[in-house]
């Protein structure tokens, strides 16, 4: 496979096969800004593909061989688009290079004085949305990619035109081995997508060759309180830069006072203060977002007052603990969270606003997470005061493992297994009562749950 730099030249024709999805159309953008001439293709029209034309991108609806032909340099395709793909077909038997998506940012990274990437089993779409907000208040103009959206873009990315690119960097499949960053975040390594790791180990060894990435004058900025992150850059030679909650860190919080959703702390770098900052968004894992995020800007080289200011504006990405509305007095939120650590620190996180209840509405994702991390589940979807369990969204899998959200209900004392949404909504209406938290968690669709229950129109 050639190196996609080598067609990021002024004037060749590139091909985005699924154009409009949330980092293809960015990359299309950028391309196009390059002045490369870029076509696509989509499965359907968008918000996304509309914004594209307006740009001069020629995009076809549906996927067709003819949309691939001779005159055309390169294919990039969406990681939804497979081998069997009409117009990557078409590519293979024109001789066209077809490249991930990650391939091409990868490359595009390069042309950036400061690339900064955020890694991690937990806690990417947050840390990338603060070092966004801080980026934006010290007015630094940058190309951002973020896994969710940010209300501040109003999008879930941005094309700048400053020297600093920011992206949200995740090692499934190893992707993130793409990039090229120039300071290479590692929030925490958990185990987690073992449907392509073998374990741990194989975890670690994947974010280790991430980190050796980043060039000699680069930074690695790695939780000093995560022992597996630890033991993932042990000895590797490079600019190591540590946040976490102890003086240990190179970055670390002191002076901590929480008020409801508000976390006042120090920051303190190499023993010294550095700033006085609030962040409006709950829990201890947020705290350490916020210092890793810091810790991340500190490296570019950042002010203090844009980092203040950045993190006072910040008041959540969508799908983590989104406020939503009341439904009967009670407060619906929608969280992410699809992971049993995630679900740790959101329950830790609720725990201390003071509900009177906690009604969690979970939808597991993927089977094979499921499986693999069952007890896990189990053990923290016990915490809550009432839990309804959706079925497994299967996202990417068939269920070969047999395994249903029927076989967590049995061992949670007191847990409700619906077949359907509109179960678990009916079962909701008449439980919910003032003073409640109602949150819809996970990585699938169980977030209409919350949007249909705040619905005007709903018909009983």
């Amino acid at each position: 496979m050639p190196d996609f730099s080598k067609y990021l030249v002024c004037g060749k024709r590139g091909h985005l096969i699924g154009i409009g999805g949330v980092s293809m159309s960015p990359l299309a953008e950028v391309l196009s800004d390059a002045g490369l001439i870029i076509s696509g293709s989509d499965i359907a029209e968008s918000e996304r593909t509309s914004h594209l034309r307006e740009k001069g991108i020629e995009i076809s609806i549906g996927h067709d061989a003819a949309n691939i032909t001779n005159g055309i340099d390169f294919v990039v395709r969406t990681a939804a688009a497979h081998d069997d793909n009409p117009e990557i077909v078409r590519a293979h038997e024109l001789g066209i290079p077809v490249f991930e998506r990650t391939q091409a940012w990868g490359a595009i990274m390069k042309g950036y004085k400061n690339a900064l990437c955020i890694s991690g089993t937990h806690g990417k779409t947050t840390t990338t949305s603060m070092c966004t907000h801080i980026l934006m208040a010290a007015e630094k103009d940058p190309t951002v990619m973020i896994g969710g959206t940010l209300p501040l873009l109003k999008a879930g990315h941005r094309v700048g035109a400053g020297d600093t690119i920011v992206m949200e960097s995740c090692e499934y499949y190893n992707s993130f081995l793409s990039f090229y960053p120039t300071v290479a975040v590692i929030l925490n390594i958990e185990e987690d997508h073992l449907d392509f790791f073998s374990g741990i180990e194989d975890i670690k060894k994947s974010f280790r060759e991430f980190a050796s990435h980043v060039p000699e004058n680069g930074y690695v900025v790695v939780n000093n309180d995560d022992e597996n992150t630890m033991d993932a850059i042990k000895g590797l030679d490079r600019n190591i830069v540590t946040f976490g909650l102890t003086a240990k860190a190179d970055v670390y919080a002191k002076n901590v006072v929480r008020i409801g959703s508000l976390t006042k702390f120090d920051i303190m770098y190499k023993g010294k203060l550095f700033d006085t900052v609030s962040i409006h968004v709950p829990g201890v894992h947020n705290l350490k977002n916020a210092l890793a995020a810091a810790a991340a800007c500190i490296c570019l080289g950042i002010k203090p007052t844009a980092i203040k200011y950045g993190l006072a504006g910040f008041s959540g990405a969508g799908r983590r603990f989104e406020f939503k509305g009341k439904f009967n007095g009670a407060d619906v939120y929608d969280d992410y969270a699809h992971h049993p650590g995630e679900l740790k620190a959101l329950l830790d996180a609720v725990e201390a606003l003071g509900y009177k209840r906690t009604i969690v509405v979970f939808q597991p994702h993927t089977y094979t997470r499921t499986m693999a991390l069952f007890q896990d589940f189990v053990r923290q979807l016990r915490r809550p005061d009432i839990v309804y369990l959706a079925e497994i969204f299967a996202a990417r899998e068939k269920n070969i493992l047999g395994i249903s959200s029927a076989d967590l209900a049995e061992k949670i004392e007191g847990a409700k297994f619906f077949k359907t949404f509109e179960e678990i909504e009916r079962d909701l209406r008449k439980t919910a009562q003032p003073g409640d938290l109602i949150l819809t968690v996970g990585a699938g669709n169980v977030y209409k749950i919350g949007e249909h229950l705040l619905a005007d129109d709903y018909e009983t």
